[in-house]
This record gives C-alpha cells, sequence and structure tokens, in this order.
C-alpha cells in the first residue's frame, strides 16, 4: 500500500508542466504507480482544459500554418521517428530489482545504454543517468538490507521513489511506490529494513552535506554531476 504522495500543489505543478525535468520524473514514476495520484491528476487536467476553453481566443497571425510547415520540414528526420524508437519495450535488465519499473524510468533506461552502477560505499551504490537538463542530479540508489547510510542534511530539495523494498527514517517507513520529498535543512538517516535491499530513484538539485566530525572532511569529496 503506497502511503506517502506529492502534495496537490506539486501534482498542479507537474500538471501544469511548471515542474522541472527532473522532479516531473520521479512524479511521473510515483503517478504510475499510484492509482490515487492518477486520479487526482485526471481531475486537475480536466480542470486546467476547462479553463483553457473558457479563455478567449488569440487570433492567430496570417501565415501561422506556413511558418508551422515550414520548422517542421526543417527537422532531421531521426527526430521525427524518435517517438518510434522509444516506444519499443526496453530490455529486461541484469539487475532484478529493475526489471519491473514504471514506463516512464524503463524510457529513461533505453536512452542511458552504457549507464553505469559505481560503489560509494560498501552498502550504498549509485547508478547516475542523463536525462536532458542541467539542473537536477538524476540516479538510482541501492542501499544493502538493514544498512543505513550516514546522517546527513540536504542542500537542495530531494524528490525520491521507492521502486524496490523499503527504509525507514525519523520520519517513518517508506515502501514500494512511496514519493519522498526532503527540503533544505531536513536532517535524516534512511536504513533499509533487514528483509531485501531498497532501490531508489531520486533527482537532487545540489549535494547532501554529512553531518559532524565526518562531514568537514568528506563534504567537499562529495560528488554531484546534473544532467
Amino acid at each position: 500500500m503506497i502511503r506517502h504522495h506529492p502534495d496537490e500543489n506539486l501534482l498542479l505543478e507537474y500538471a501544469s508542466g511548471s515542474l522541472a525535468r527532473g522532479p516531473s520524473l520521479v512524479v511521473a514514476a510515483h503517478v504510475q504507480m499510484c492509482a490515487d495520484c492518477r486520479s487526482q491528476l485526471h481531475t486537475l487536467n480536466n480542470l486546467g482544459g476547462s479553463l483553457l476553453n473558457g479563455s478567449p481566443a488569440q487570433p492567430l497571425q496570417a501565415n501561422a500554418f506556413e511558418r508551422l510547415m515550414e520548422r517542421i520540414s526543417q527537422i532531421p528526420e531521426k527526430i521525427l521517428h524518435k517517438s518510434e524508437e522509444s516506444s519499443t519495450p526496453a530490455p529486461v535488465s541484469r539487475e532484478p530489482a529493475m526489471d519491473h519499473l514504471p514506463k516512464v524510468l524503463n524510457k529513461l533506461l533505453a536512452s542511458n545504454p552504457n549507464r553505469r552502477w559505481k560503489t560509494l560505499t560498501r552498502n550504498l551504490q549509485i547508478c547516475r543517468l542523463k536525462s536532458g537538463q542541467r539542473e537536477y542530479e538524476v540516479a538510482f540508489h541501492s542501499l544493502r538490507s538493514g544498512s543505513g547510510l550516514p546522517k546527513h542534511d540536504h542542500r537542495g530539495r530531494e524528490f525520491a521513489l521507492v521502486l524496490h523494498g523499503s527504509f525507514s527514517d525519523h520520519n517513518g517507513i517508506y515502501g514500494r511506490g512511496d514519493f519522498v520529498l526532503r527540503e533544505p535543512g531536513q536532517v535524516h538517516r534512511p536504513i533499509a529494513t533487514q528483509d531485501m535491499d531498497c532501490l531508489c530513484f531520486s533527482a537532487v538539485e545540489a549535494p547532501v552535506s554529512l553531518t559532524g566530525v565526518r562531514g568537514l572532511f568528506l563534504n567537499p569529496l562529495i560528488p554531484f554531476r546534473p544532467g
């Protein structure tokens, strides 16, 4: 059962197209896993459509259609057929926990054929992905069962989605499908549950900051690669 969701304001940002691409990927993946949020998003889209229909019509320039056709004719052939290529189902991965992902993440994986998992600590691995933007680092994180991350602060917002397994912190337990938003200044220490590894997908706008004396030495070394 999914217990943690984006709030209505965040869903409204997503529905209106004003949410940045990194967070939008996380929200989209959650919506594809959550029937409640799909229903709420459908309501917001219908409301937006009603408001648009009620707006006064704006006249088009006399040559608008000709200009549109000219721009289309200048688009390279490979871009025109990109949507057909992206509709091809993603191959089954070698990571079992990633075999049943939301469609939006399968498409993202298909556009990152050369992705690599890197070990950050003995308990944590990361797989960074290219997503066509330069604001957020977009990545999968795999935390070994029963292990925890060091206590840390957030320098920027972090949007995350649990895809497999679960973890807990002082705010509660987060399982498959749960959406997590951490704001700058929020300190926590995620710990994966004992029964299985925890796989998350996230978009972060700044590197985390380890607390305590350890952070004085390690924080300058924490990598951050938006893309």
